[in-house]
């Protein structure tokens, strides 16, 4: 892989993102769903496509294919942050 970048740690993180909610969904009934809300906010999914593509063009010449998880994940937690304002 170009630059040693790996896409393991990408996905690592969303793995843990989700076993948190789980739990959290466990301990809290319903809290998975406000959680998740973020999803169908179009302004908050407007600009997690624009930051994934962003760090997929910016990225794609280092790491090539990793760039694009990096881009992922930076894209789902910027819809996070940005649906949590409303």
């Amino acid at each position: 892989m170009a630059g040693g970048t790996s896409v393991l740690m990408p996905v690592i993180i969303v793995a843990a993102l989700v076993i948190r909610s789980a739990f959290i969904e466990i301990r809290h009934p319903g809290s998975a769903r406000r959680e998740w809300a973020f999803i169908t906010i179009r302004r908050a999914m407007a600009a997690a496509g624009v930051v994934a593509v962003t760090v997929t063009a910016i990225g794609w010449s280092q790491a090539g294919w990793a760039a694009v998880a990096w881009a992922l994940l930076a894209g789902a937690l910027t819809a996070y942050v940005i649906g949590r304002d409303i």
